[in-house]
């Protein structure tokens, strides 16, 4: 006889060697199997856990974005690149650089021209500002607007009033370094830049969401993974169907009180003598 959690398990003598032999060969050809059930049981009996560590997560990432990420402003300015012309004699002929080369590669040539050092020196010069020049290439992104010859410049700090004047410095600077690499082009200014002050980043509302999902899925995995790799007996149809080992009889827990175990309410009284 053979006690297994609250299972009682017979093993006659004339069985054992044959259970044996079965078990060896099981092990041989041993492959591993979901209970999905189980698994699904597990889950839901852990949903609190889920809950409280998705809203830790959560609170988090609120706590992440509302105090410890500084809060970044963009200005923009939108600029419009002229047609090449030039002159033979008294006739006059225009070039659309349209018809030379897609918007997207002017855009990303005049890209090129902004973010070089010695135009964001002198936007320096020009602003003022309290910056080296690599700082101002990763706050400055430009691109074109819809395919046109439109191209807008946006320029993204921690303080909304040096993002316009870095803004409108590009707008005065960037004119003068076009017309001074490209021969007969020029640049004019569509919009010029205002100071912003609602904040791009960080959101909070898409911090505490994605705290709230990431909290829910990593505690979701690490019960899943422990559900998977608990192999304590929990009924008799799991010594049935991994061993088939005969039960004999179930132990009830006379120890709790009150409790409905298997069909039968049990109890159980101390007695002071």
């Amino acid at each position: 006889m053979r006690t297994v959690g609250h299972l009682v398990i017979f093993l006659p003598s004339n069985r054992v060697k044959r259970v044996f032999m079965d078990k060896t060969e099981r092990n041989a050809n041993d492959y591993y199997v979901v209970d999905l059930s189980h698994v699904i049981k597990v889950v839901w009996r852990n949903v609190w856990v889920v809950a409280l560590v998705s809203i830790i997560v959560a609170a988090l990432g609120f706590s992440l974005a509302a105090f410890m990420i500084a809060p970044t402003y963009s200005s923009s300015i939108m600029l419009y690149v002229n047609n090449s012309s030039f002159n033979v004699g008294d006739l006059g002929f225009s070039i659309s650089s349209s018809e030379l080369t897609a918007a997207q590669n002017l855009a990303k040539t005049y890209t090129v021209l902004l973010k070089n050092r010695t135009t964001l020196e002198r936007i320096i010069d020009e602003t003022g500002v309290d910056y080296t020049w690599e700082d101002i290439y990763d706050m400055i992104e430009s691109s074109p607007v819809n395919e046109t010859e439109v191209m807008q410049v946006t320029v993204t700090c921690t303080d909304p009033y040096e993002a316009e004047k870095i803004a409108n410095g590009i707008a005065k600077v960037l004119p003068q370094r076009i017309a001074e690499i490209i021969e007969g082009s020029s640049m004019e200014v569509v919009d010029s830049a205002i100071v912003n002050t609602e904040k791009v980043a960080p959101s909070i509302t898409a911090y505490t969401i994605v705290g709230f999902i990431v909290g829910a899925i990593l505690a979701a995995m690490i019960i899943v993974i422990s559900a998977l790799m608990d192999n304590t007996v929990h009924d008799e149809e799991y010594v049935i169907k991994t061993y088939n080992y005969p039960i004999l009889a179930k132990v009830p827990n006379l120890l709790d009180g009150g409790t409905k175990k298997y069909g039968y309410y049990y109890s159980y009284k101390k007695h002071n003598k």
